[in-house]
């Protein structure tokens, strides 16, 4: 209705009186007066006098307001009708694996992703940690740190002699997780920094979300609140995340007052200790079979590399003694080389201290094998063959020259291993081990099937959200709503048992958003991937590119797997054609 309408385009509080006000004023021609012949008999009206002229216009505003708003109403019980069928339309389609999801193209399990630009042919020199890099480890080892770093605390810190029921439970921690020192919670964040709703616990009980909004007061962790957290970000943190929450179980459940800060500084150090005082280390040469992993991929990886020209070195915080047993366990059946691996490297650097070494001024000193002390002659060149413990980055840059870009480190920790040498100029490699198996859940058809569920349901409630403000007391919009939710947290709850039951995925959020853990690969890695002997699928000469689609983490996102995507989302909601937006908050 042209009066109407001319009514809603004003911007003005009093529109649709100002508007009424021009018409009893014979501002408005009888045609326009006329059209509104369904709300009065307006064409009618002459006013007598100044009061019933304004008695008429507050009865015609009124009557205006009540067709507005039956108007309105109507549009969006409409809109909740059409979401209904579309939810329908797409349950009918959630009982089985359409075929366009199963033909949709895989990652790589063994890729390498790329944050930044690298050009291989580049890059002169590679440099390894040894534990997690080199040295790949059975699942047998985090349960060896927890039992050792167990009895330390019963022993030296007269923990409850119960603690020494405790057992390491592989399906708890995952990577990546932060420990609240003052309020005793183990939680998993997002890339934003937000608290993951279903992974914050208090010792081994999940909070429910209002327990964490009573804790935190919002999701979102702030800068002081981010203060009292400490990141468990290397491969021997599973164990310590689970011992954390173990002791703090025990306080809870003996009903014993306890400083959450205590238990932390506790078991960091018996961890601490049962590495620098070789616990760990014995135990594992005493019985290589059942914590070592042989690889012969890494030593055709490094032969390749000395073959093309490139210098290797190898920077551990662990002894020469542990190193050298490991190698040659891991050697013993490659010919030539389980007596003589140290002539793969220039330079072998053991008990470095990272990352103190890259901002210290300590000094090398030479390693006697023989002898096992260290040398009183000032390091100032490394020779073929020799072991140096200790040193620092600006002393290593000073005698080998190899500056910036030209070298490249490979390590497993993000902080100890990748951030200094990030800083430094050097090009960085993670290896993060869980990286395989992770895509390896990403490319299983049931995982895409409940990802396509989740988004689809995401779409959804996202439109009968935008209806809330005129519907919220209408019946079919809370039906609607309690269902969509149900849906939705069943493919959540599916989705993050595939991976991890206590804490989902090491990159993701079960939203599907990238965790913090993500983000400090994304800052402090130029490339990542499961294990560095991944770069032989590669050559040496290869450019490897950021993808031009990226997102945040490139393992998540191809744009020919989103393209069949919107087309399986199609078929399945083919009564309407939406936009897919959100889309770009989802990986592959």
């Amino acid at each position: 209705m042209a009066f109407l309408s001319r009514a809603r385009r004003l911007n003005h509080p009093l529109r649709s009186v100002s508007i009424i006000k021009q018409a009893c004023e014979g501002g408005l021609c009888s045609s326009s007066i006329s059209s509104i012949s369904s709300i009065s008999s307006y064409s009618s009206y002459v006013p007598s006098s100044s009061e019933q002229q304004q008695q008429r216009i507050f009865e015609l505003d009124t009557e205006l307001t009540e067709a507005d708003n039956n108007t309105t109403s109507y549009c969006f019980h409409d809109q909740i009708s059409k979401i209904r069928h579309d939810f329908d339309a797409a349950k009918c389609s959630f009982t089985n694996i359409p075929s366009s999801l199963i033909n949709m193209p895989k990652m790589n399990p063994q890729g390498i992703y790329v944050n930044k630009n690298l050009r291989l042919d580049n890059v002169q020199v590679y440099g390894f940690d040894y534990d997690y890099t080199l040295a790949h480890y059975s699942s047998n080892l985090q349960s060896l740190i927890y039992d050792l770093a167990k009895d330390y605390m019963v022993n030296e810190f007269r923990y409850p002699e119960v603690s020494m029921n405790f057992k390491y439970d592989p399906t708890f921690p995952i990577r990546g997780l932060y420990y609240d020192k003052e309020k005793g919670c183990l939680m998993k964040l997002d890339f934003f920094g937000s608290i993951e709703p279903d992974g914050c616990y208090f010792g081994r009980r999940k909070l429910s979300r209002k327990e964490i909004v009573d804790l935190y007061g919002t999701r979102h962790i702030g800068r002081e609140q981010a203060r009292n957290l400490v990141g468990l970000m290397d491969f021997f943190c599973f164990s310590e995340a689970c011992l954390i929450a173990d002791m703090v179980q025990y306080f809870v459940d003996a009903k014993l007052e306890f400083d959450a800060s205590y238990i932390y500084q506790d078991v960091n150090r018996a961890i601490q200790h049962v590495h620098q005082s070789g616990l760990v280390h014995r135990g594992i040469l005493s019985d290589p079979h059942r914590y070592l992993v042989k690889n012969a991929e890494v030593l055709r990886f490094l032969t390749m590399l000395k073959e093309k020209g490139k210098k290797l070195f190898l920077m551990t915080n662990s002894p020469y003694y542990f190193v050298d047993g490991g190698m040659r366990f891991m050697l013993e059946d490659s010919m030539g080389y389980k007596d003589n691996w140290r002539e793969l490297f220039d330079v072998i650097i053991a008990k470095a201290n990272k990352p103190d070494f890259y901002t210290s001024d300590r000094p090398f000193r030479c390693y006697d094998t023989e002898k096992d002390n260290l040398a009183f002659k000032k390091v100032d060149k490394f020779d073929p063959n020799k072991i140096y413990y200790h040193g620092c980055l600006k002393s290593f840059l000073q005698i080998t020259k190899w500056h910036g870009p030209e070298v490249i480190y490979f390590g497993d920790h993000l902080f100890s291993d990748l951030r200094g040498p990030s800083k430094a100029g050097w090009r960085t490699a993670a290896i993060i081990h869980e990286l395989e198996n992770e895509i390896h859940i990403q490319n299983d058809d049931s995982y895409r099937f409940e990802q396509a569920k989740f988004h689809i349901i995401q779409e959804l409630l996202g439109r009968l959200h935008a209806t809330a403000a005129k519907c919220e007391s209408s019946e079919a919009y809370w039906s609607l709503l309690k269902e969509l939710n149900v849906e939705r947290q069943k493919a959540r709850h599916t989705m993050k048992r595939m991976f991890n039951r206590s804490f989902g995925a090491t990159f993701l959020t079960d939203t599907g958003q990238e965790s913090a853990f993500a983000y400090h690969i994304h800052r402090y890695a130029d490339v990542y991937t499961s294990k560095p002997e991944n770069f032989l699928f590669y050559p040496p000469e290869a450019w490897l590119h950021v993808p031009f689609d990226i997102k945040i983490m490139p393992h998540h996102v191809k744009k020919g797997y989103k393209r069949r995507r919107r087309r399986f989302y199609r078929k399945t909601l083919s009564s309407r054609r939406f936009k897919y937006d959100f889309l770009k908050n989802q990986t592959d």
